[in-house]
C-alpha cells in the first residue's frame, strides 16, 4: 500500500518533470506531452504501480471540462453538426471497419466480437491527448473546435460501441431494438445528466456576485460530481456528461460571469487543466509500461510488433475512410471544410487515455472470464498501448510539420495588415512618447532606438495617407464588431447590462462577424428576431395564460426589447468612436461607420416605437441602469483608495459588503414598469369616466387589456368590428380609399381614441383600415358588452355619438386638427357639439362657421344634382375659409369624404352632429381660440 507522502511527493516530482520538459521543448515543434510519454515509460519500467481507475477518475473530469468549457460558443454553435458527425456515425464506421480488418488480417482467429470489441477501444480519439496537442499548435479556431469537440465527444459512442460487444463477447444477445434502446439510453441519458448539472450551477451562481473563488468551486464541483453520478450511479458515459455539461455551461453562461469573472475563472481552469493534464501522460505512461513489460502472457517474438505496426496502419486508414465519407457533409455544414483541413483532420486522430482504460478493464476482465482468454486480453492491451504511442509520437510530433507543409500555421492576409497597421499606430505612439518625455540621443541608445523603430516599422504602410487605405473592408468590419463585443462586457461589467440581454448580444456579434465576409454588418438581423414581439402576440393571446400574466410577460419583453436597443446604440457608438481613433478617416472606414449608423437607425427607431407607447418602460430600464453605474462608480473608489493606502483591506470588504447589501443586485432586480389598472384607465379616459358608476363598473369586468406590435390590424376596411378598441398609447396608421380608387396613408397618435365605436352604432362597415404603426397598449370591449348598456340607458347614446365624431375627425380632417391638441379638440366638441336628425324629402341646410358630420341617412347636393352622399362624411359651407381655393384643400378633404354646399336634399332619415366653428381657423396661427367668454390653447 502506498503510503499518502509517497503520492505527494510524486505528484511535485511529475510536475517538476513536465515544467521541465515543457520548458526545454517550448522552442521545438515536438509537443511536450510526447516527452512526458516517452520518461513516463521509462519511470514505469522502474516497477511503478498506479491504480488504473485513478487515471480517469480523478484527472479526466477538469480536463474535459476546461476543453468544453473554453470554446467559444458561436464556434460551437457552427460546428456542432461537424463533431457530431465525426463522433458518432464516424465512430460506428471506424469500429467496423478496424474491426473487420483485423478480422481479416490478424492470425489470432478472434471472434467477431472481439474483433469488434478491439476495434471500438482503438476508434477513441482520446481527447487528453488531442488537447494537449492543439494547446501548442497554433490551429485555426474552426479546426480546434472540430478537433477537439471530436475528440471529446466521440469518446462516449466509443464507450457506448466498446460496452455493447465487450457485453456481447461474454454471451449476451442483442437484438436491433435492444441495441437502439441501449444506444439511446445511453448517449442521451449522459447529455441529460450534463445539461441538469449546468442548470443548477447556473442557478447557483445566480446568487454569486463577481466573486471568482465561488465560480471555480461550484464549476470544479461540479465537473467531478457529475462524472461519478453519471459514471457510476446511471451507468452512462460520465466523460460525455462532463463535456455536455463543459459545453452547456459555455453557452448558457458565458454572460453569468463578469469581464473580470470570467478572465480569473479561465486562468485557474488553463491551470488545473495543465497539471492534470501533465499528471495524466505521466500516469499513461506508466500504466502503459506496467501493462506490456510486466506482462506474463505476452509474445514478446517480433510478429507481434510487426502486427503492432499494421493495427497502426490500419488505425491511420479507418481514419481517411472516415473523413473521406463523411467530406461532402463536412463540407456542407458550419464553416466548411477544405482539402488541407481535412488532411489535418486525419492525421489528428491520436489515442490516449480513454483507449488505455478500457484496453486495461478487458485485460483485468480476462483473468476470471471464460470468454476471453488472458492471452487476449494482454494482446488487446498491447495493440492498444502501442496504437496509442504510435499516435502520440508520430503524429503528435509531426503535427506542427504538417501544419507548416500546408501552410496553415501562417497569419491570413487579413491579420498580417492588421499586424501592419498597428506596428503603424505603435510607432506613432512610440515617437510621440519621445517627444512628451523629451529622450535626448544618449537616452535613445540607451534603449537600442534603432532596433525599437525597426521592430515598430510596419514593412507595408508608410506615414501618408494613401497607405491607410490598404486596410480592407473585411478587417475593418471585423475591428468594429470587436469594439462592439468590448463595449457589451464592458456594460455587464458596470452592472448596467445584465446576463440574459448581455448573451443575445454577444451572439449578434457572433453571427455578424461569420457573415462579414458575405454582407455588411447585421448584428441588429438577428437581434430583431430575438425580440420580435410577433410571435409572442400570437402566444399570448391563444386564451390559455391568465390576463395578469399575458400583461406581466408582454412587459418583461418589452422591456427586455428596450435593453437591447438601449445597449445596442451604446456598443456601436462607442465601436464607431473607438474605430475613428484607431483607423483614422478613411473612405473604408467611412463605409463601415454608415453601416453602423443605418444599424443603429433601425435600432433607434423601434426604442421610439416603445417610448412612445410604453415611456415607462424607458423609464424603468435607464432607473436601473443609474442605480447600476452609481454602484460601479463607487466600487471603484473603495477599491482606489485601497489601492492608494487610505483605507485598509479590512475595512474596504466591510465597506464593500454594505455597499452590495444597499443596491442588492439592482440589474437582478429591476423595476418592472408599471401599467395602469382597468379602472384607473376607464375612469380617466375623457368619455368612459362620464359614464355612470354602475356602467363604469362594468365595463372595467368586460375589457382586456392587451399589448399588440406594430402593423397589427385593428380595424379591416369592408368589415364590421366585434370589438372597441380603446387605444391608451402609441401610434396609429389609417389607409383610406379615395374616390379615384387611390389610397391615402395618415399616421398619427392614438391619444386614448375609441376604434369602432362609429360603426357599432350606425351598423355600418369600416370605410378605413387601421393599424398599429408602433406597439400600442390597447383595452377591448366586446360589442355584444356594449349594445345592452346603451339599450338600457339611452341617455348615454349622444356621449358615444360624440365620441365617434371624434375619431371621424381625426381620421377624416386630420389637417384641420393639426394645430390642435386632442385635449382641446375634445373640449372644443363638448361645448359646441350637438346631434340633429332630419326626416325624407327635408331640406337641410349647412349653417355657416359649422362642421357637419352625416352620420346616417343619405343625401344628395342640391348644388351638384346626380350627387349621392352616404356616411360618413363630412358637410361645410362652399364659402367657408376652411377651404378658400381647391388648390388649399388638405390631401384627405379630397378623399370624396368631405363635401360642399348650402343645401342638401334628405332622401332617407339622416342624422347629423353640428360643431361649431365661429372665431376657429384651422389653418390659423394664431394661438388661442376664443368662443363662449372662453379661452382654448392650442399647440
Amino acid at each position: 500500500m502506498t503510503a499518502p507522502t509517497d503520492v505527494l511527493l510524486c505528484v511535485g516530482v511529475f510536475c517538476v518533470i513536465g515544467v521541465a520538459c515543457r520548458h526545454l521543448l517550448g522552442s521545438t515543434r515536438v509537443p511536450y506531452t510526447v516527452a512526458l510519454l516517452i520518461l513516463s515509460i521509462a519511470i514505469g519500467c522502474l516497477g511503478a504501480k498506479i491504480d488504473p481507475d485513478l487515471l480517469l477518475a480523478v484527472f479526466l473530469p477538469p480536463l474535459l471540462f476546461e476543453g468544453s468549457f473554453s470554446m467559444e460558443v458561436q464556434q460551437i454553435k457552427k460546428c456542432m453538426v461537424q463533431m457530431l458527425l465525426l463522433a458518432g456515425p464516424g465512430v460506428i464506421i471506424s469500429t467496423f471497419c478496424i474491426g473487420s480488418a483485423l478480422k481479416l488480417t490478424l492470425p489470432y482467429e478472434w471472434s467477431w466480437q472481439t474483433s469488434l470489441l478491439l476495434g471500438a477501444v482503438l476508434s477513441a480519439t482520446d481527447p487528453v491527448a488531442v488537447v494537449a496537442l492543439l494547446k501548442d499548435l497554433r490551429t485555426s479556431k474552426k479546426m480546434s473546435t472540430i478537433i477537439e469537440g471530436e475528440s471529446m465527444m466521440n469518446d462516449g459512442a466509443s464507450i457506448v460501441v466498446y460496452r455493447l460487444f465487450y457485453n456481447m463477447m461474454l454471451g449476451k444477445h442483442f437484438n436491433w431494438e435492444a441495441i437502439g434502446k441501449y444506444l439511446t439510453i445511453a448517449t442521451s441519458g449522459a447529455l441529460g445528466i450534463g445539461i441538469a448539472f449546468g442548470i443548477a450551477t447556473i442557478l447557483c451562481l445566480d446568487f454569486v456576485f463577481n466573486d471568482p473563488m465561488i465560480n471555480l468551486s461550484l464549476t470544479l464541483a461540479g465537473s467531478y460530481i457529475a462524472y461519478f453520478v453519471a459514471q457510476e450511479g446511471a451507468d452512462v458515459s460520465g466523460i460525455l456528461t462532463v463535456v455536455s455539461f463543459g459545453m452547456f455551461m459555455a453557452v448558457v453562461a458565458r454572460t453569468t460571469f463578469t469581464s473580470h469573472a470570467r478572465r480569473s475563472l479561465n486562468h485557474s481552469w488553463e491551470f488545473i487543466a495543465y497539471i492534470a493534464n501533465t499528471l495524466i501522460f505521466i500516469l499513461s505512461g506508466i500504466i502503459m509500461a506496467e501493462g506490456i513489460i510486466n506482462s506474463d502472457n505476452l509474445d514478446r517474438s517480433g510478429s507481434s510488433w510487426a502486427y503492432l505496426v499494421l493495427v497502426y496502419v490500419i488505425v491511420q486508414l479507418t481514419r481517411v475512410i472516415i473523413v473521406v465519407l463523411l467530406y461532402p457533409a463536412l463540407q456542407y455544414f458550419g464553416y466548411g471544410l477544405n482539402c488541407k483541413e481535412a488532411t489535418l483532420l486525419v492525421w489528428s486522430g491520436l489515442r490516449g487515455a480513454v483507449g488505455l482504460a478500457m484496453a486495461l478493464s478487458v485485460k483485468n476482465a480476462s483473468r476470471d472470464s471464460l470468454a476471453l482468454t488472458s492471452e487476449t486480453g494482454s494482446l488487446i492491451l498491447f495493440f492498444t498501448v502501442g496504437t496509442v504511442f504510435l499516435t502520440l509520437v508520430v503524429n503528435g510530433s509531426t503535427a506542427q510539420f504538417l501544419l507548416s507543409l500546408l501552410g496553415m500555421d501562417e497569419l491570413s492576409h487579413v491579420e498580417k495588415l492588421v499586424l501592419d497597421y498597428a506596428k503603424y499606430k505603435l510607432r506613432n505612439k512610440y515617437l510621440q512618447a519621445q517627444e512628451i518625455l523629451h529622450l535626448q540621443d544618449c537616452d535613445l541608445e540607451s534603449i537600442n532606438h534603432l532596433s525599437v523603430e525597426n521592430f515598430m516599422q510596419p514593412p507595408t504602410f508608410s506615414s501618408s495617407h494613401k497607405s491607410l487605405d490598404q486596410l480592407n473592408l473585411l478587417a475593418t468590419r471585423e475591428h468594429l464588431l470587436n469594439a462592439v463585443r468590448a463595449a457589451y462586457w464592458r456594460m455587464l461589467d458596470d452592472g448596467s447590462l445584465s446576463g440574459v440581454p448581455a448573451s443575445f448580444l454577444m451572439s449578434s456579434v457572433d453571427e455578424a462577424t461569420d457573415a462579414v465576409p458575405q454582407e455588411p454588418l447585421c448584428d441588429w438581423r438577428s437581434l430583431k428576431v430575438f425580440i420580435d414581439f410577433r410571435t409572442c402576440d400570437k402566444v399570448f393571446n391563444m386564451g390559455i395564460f391568465p390576463r395578469w400574466l399575458v400583461t406581466f410577460l408582454a412587459m418583461k419583453r418589452l422591456q427586455f426589447a428596450c435593453y437591447i436597443c438601449v445597449a445596442f446604440l451604446r456598443a456601436h457608438r462607442s465601436a464607431r468612436r473607438k474605430l475613428g481613433d484607431f483607423m483614422g478617416e478613411t473612405e473604408i472606414v467611412s463605409i463601415v461607420l454608415n453601416e453602423s449608423e443605418a444599424e443603429e437607425r433601425e435600432a433607434a427607431k423601434l426604442l421610439e416605437e416603445i417610448c412612445l407607447a410604453f415611456p415607462q418602460v424607458l423609464g424603468s430600464v435607464r432607473m436601473t441602469q443609474v442605480v447600476c453605474s452609481m454602484l460601479h462608480v463607487l466600487k471603484d473608489y473603495i477599491q482606489n483608495l485601497e489601492v492608494e493606502g487610505l483605507l485598509e483591506e479590512k475595512l474596504g470588504i466591510i465597506l464593500h459588503d454594505l455597499l452590495m447589501s444597499g443596491f442588492k443586485k439592482p440589474y437582478d432586480n429591476t423595476l418592472l414598469a408599471k401599467i395602469p389598472r382597468m379602472r384607473d384607465v376607464v375612469n380617466a379616459h375623457p368619455l368612459l369616466g362620464r359614464l355612470p358608476s354602475e356602467v363604469r363598473h362594468a365595463l372595467e369586468g368586460s375589457m382586456k387589456q392587451v399589448i399588440k406590435p406594430r402593423d397589427t390590424i385593428l380595424c379591416e376596411e369592408g368589415s364590421m368590428p366585434k370589438s372597441l378598441w380603446l387605444i391608451q398609447n402609441g401610434l396609429l396608421k389609417c389607409e383610406i380609399k379615395n374616390s379615384n380608387s387611390s389610397r391615402s396613408v395618415m399616421r398619427t397618435p392614438a391619444e386614448e381614441l375609441v376604434l369602432g365605436l362609429y360603426e357599432i352604432l350606425s351598423g355600418k362597415p369600416c370605410i378605413y383600415e387601421i393599424s398599429t404603426d408602433s406597439f400600442a397598449l390597447c383595452y377591448v370591449l366586446e360589442a355584444k358588452t356594449l349594445l345592452p348598456l346603451l339599450m338600457h340607458n339611452p341617455s348615454l347614446e349622444n356621449l358615444f355619438w360624440q365620441e365617434s365624431v371624434i375619431v371621424l375627425a381625426k381620421l377624416l380632417l386630420p389637417e384641420v386638427l393639426e394645430k390642435l391638441t386632442m385635449q382641446g379638440f375634445r373640449a372644443l366638441i363638448t361645448e359646441r357639439f350637438s346631434m340633429s336628425t332630419h326626416a325624407g324629402g327635408e331640406t337641410m341646410v349647412i349653417p355657416e362657421n359649422s362642421i357637419v358630420f352625416l352620420l346616417g341617412g343619405v343625401l344628395t347636393n342640391q348644388e351638384l344634382p346626380g350627387v349621392v352622399i352616404e356616411p360618413p362624411a363630412v358637410l361645410l359651407a362652399s364659402h367657408q375659409s376652411l377651404a378658400s381655393s381647391s388648390s388649399e384643400i388638405p390631401a384627405p378633404w379630397r378623399s370624396g369624404f368631405c363635401h360642399y354646399g348650402y343645401q342638401y336634399q334628405v332622401e332617407t332619415i339622416a342624422r347629423t352632429a353640428y360643431i361649431d366653428t365661429l372665431g376657429w381657423s384651422p389653418g390659423s396661427s394664431a394661438s388661442s381660440l376664443t368662443y363662449g367668454g372662453g379661452n382654448m390653447a392650442l399647440v
